[in-house]
C-alpha cells in the first residue's frame, strides 16, 4: 500500500507540474497591428498647459481642431497628458479628477469621437506620474480595461518613478494589458530613449521617444538641474543613426511640436515643422488651437509639407551634406519623388548653389538613387506653394537664418 501511495503521489506531482505549466497564461506582448501606418498626427496638452487640463478645455480643443482646418489637414488625436487623474477606488480602478472632468472620460471620448476625432490619454509605468498622480505600476491590466471602456484610442506611457523596473519589460506589460482589454490603442512609448527603445520597441509600441523633453527654443539647452530639456537643433542631432528603425507602424519620436508656443520665431517654427516632416516624426501639436495667429495656422496646416511626413513609404529622411551653416536633408517619397530640405542652422543668412546635375544622391536604406543627370525632376517650393523650375539648372538660393527651403522633386515623364 505504501509503495502504491508513493507512486500515486509521484504521479500527482508530475501531473501537476506538466499541466500546471501547460495552463500558465501566455501573455501577448505584441502591439495591435494596422495602427499608425503613417506618423500619428494630433494635439497634446502638455507643452502649453502642463497640468492645467479639464474637460471644457479638451472639448474646446476638439472644436478648434475642426474649425481651424487641422482635422482636414490630417490631425486626428486629441491627447490629454498628465494630471487628469483622480484617485483609485477600493478595487484599484482609476477615476478622473471629478472637479476637472465631472462628466467623466467616457462622455468626453464620445464628444471627441462625435467630431470625427480620437481621444488619447496619459499614464506612467511607475508608481506615480511625472506630475505626481497615480501611475499604472501594479495596475496595468485594470487601467487598460478602464481605458478601453472609456473609448480611448491612444496611450502615452511615461517613465517617471520607475525604480527597479526594466523598460522593455514594463512596456511589454502594458502592451499585454492593452491586448487583453481588446480595444486597439496606439501605444506611445515615452521612455526618453534611455534604454534604446528603437531596438526593442517595434513589436511593443507604435512610436517611441528618442530623447528627453523638447524645449521651445531653436538652438539651446535648458538645464533643470537633475535633467535637461533640448532645443529643436539639439533633438535633431540626437536622431543620428536611428532612421533604420522607423517605418509604417513604428516611428522614432523626437517629441511633440513647439510650433506656436512663443519660444520660436516664424522662420524657426517653419524650420521646426519642416524637419519633423523630413524625419517622418509624429506631428503632435502642442499650442493653443483656439488662439492661433494666421502664420502658425498656415504652418501647421500646410498639406504639401504634411504629405512629405505622411508619405506611405514611411522612410525617415537623412542628412546628405553640410555646406557651412546649411544642412541638406533628403527624404525618398513614393512614385520616384523626393523631398529635399535646405536648413540654415546659422543666425545669418546663407547662400547656396546646388547643382543637381553634379550631385549623385544615394540612399542605401531605401536603395534609391536621385540622379538628376539621367532624369529631370520638377521642383515645387512647398512653402511658397509654386513650381520653381527643374533640376536641369543649378539652384541658387539665399536662406535666412534659422529657416528652410523645402522642395518636392517629381520625375518628369
Amino acid at each position: 500500500m505504501r509503495r502504491y501511495l508513493n507512486c500515486l503521489l509521484l504521479s500527482l506531482i508530475g501531473f501537476t507540474q506538466i499541466f500546471g505549466q501547460g495552463n500558465n497564461y501566455v501573455q501577448n506582448y505584441n502591439k495591435f497591428e494596422g495602427l499608425a501606418l503613417t506618423p500619428p498626427m494630433g494635439w497634446n496638452s502638455w507643452n502649453k498647459f502642463s497640468c492645467n487640463v479639464d474637460e471644457n478645455m479638451i472639448r474646446q480643443m476638439a472644436d478648434a481642431m475642426v474649425t481651424t482646418g487641422m482635422k482636414d489637414a490630417g490631425y486626428t488625436y486629441i491627447n490629454i497628458d498628465d494630471c487628469w487623474h483622480g484617485d483609485r477606488d477600493s478595487l484599484g480602478f482609476i477615476h478622473p479628477d471629478a472637479k476637472r472632468f465631472p462628466s467623466g472620460m467616457k462622455a468626453l471620448a464620445d464628444y471627441v469621437h462625435g467630431k470625427g476625432l480620437k481621444l488619447g490619454i496619459y499614464s506612467d509605468a511607475g508608481s506615480q506620474t511625472c506630475g505626481g498622480r497615480p501611475g499604472s505600476r501594479g495596475y496595468e491590466f485594470q487601467d487598460a480595461m478602464t481605458y478601453a471602456s472609456w473609448g480611448i484610442d491612444y496611450l502615452k506611457y511615461d517613465w517617471c518613478n520607475t525604480d527597479g523596473l526594466k523598460a522593455e519589460g514594463a512596456y511589454k506589460t502594458i502592451t499585454a494589458a492593452l491586448r487583453r482589454a481588446g480595444r486597439p490603442i496606439v501605444l506611445s512609448i515615452c521612455e526618453w530613449g534611455n534604454d534604446k527603445p528603437w531596438t526593442w520597441g517595434q513589436k511593443v509600441g507604435h512610436l517611441w521617444r528618442t530623447t528627453g523633453d523638447i524645449y521651445g527654443c531653436f538652438d539651446c539647452i535648458k538645464d533643470n538641474g537633475s535633467w535637461k530639456a533640448w532645443g529643436v537643433m539639439q533633438i535633431l542631432d540626437m536622431q543620428n543613426g536611428l532612421r533604420q528603425y522607423a517605418g509604417p507602424g513604428h516611428w522614432n519620436d523626437p517629441d511633440m511640436l513647439e510650433v506656436g508656443n512663443g519660444g520660436l520665431s516664424t522662420s524657426e517654427n517653419r524650420a521646426h515643422f519642416s524637419i519633423w516632416a523630413m524625419l517622418a516624426a509624429p506631428l503632435i501639436a502642442g499650442n493653443d488651437l483656439r488662439n492661433m495667429p494666421p502664420q502658425i495656422s498656415e504652418i501647421l496646416t500646410n498639406k504639401e509639407v504634411i504629405a512629405v511626413n505622411q508619405d506611405p513609404l514611411g522612410i525617415q529622411g537623412f542628412r546628405y551634406a553640410r555646406r557651412d551653416s546649411i544642412e541638406i536633408w533628403i527624404k525618398p517619397l513614393e512614385n520616384d519623388s523626393w523631398a529635399v530640405c535646405f536648413l540654415n542652422r546659422g543666425r545669418a543668412a546663407g547662400q547656396l548653389r546646388f547643382d543637381w546635375q553634379k550631385e549623385l544622391i544615394k540612399d542605401s536604406l531605401s536603395n534609391r538613387v536621385l540622379n538628376a543627370a539621367s532624369a529631370t525632376f520638377t521642383l515645387k517650393d512647398l512653402w511658397l506653394k509654386k513650381q520653381t523650375g527643374d533640376t536641369r539648372q543649378p539652384l541658387d538660393i539665399t536662406i535666412p537664418g534659422h529657416d528652410v527651403f523645402l522642395y518636392r522633386l517629381s520625375k518628369r515623364n
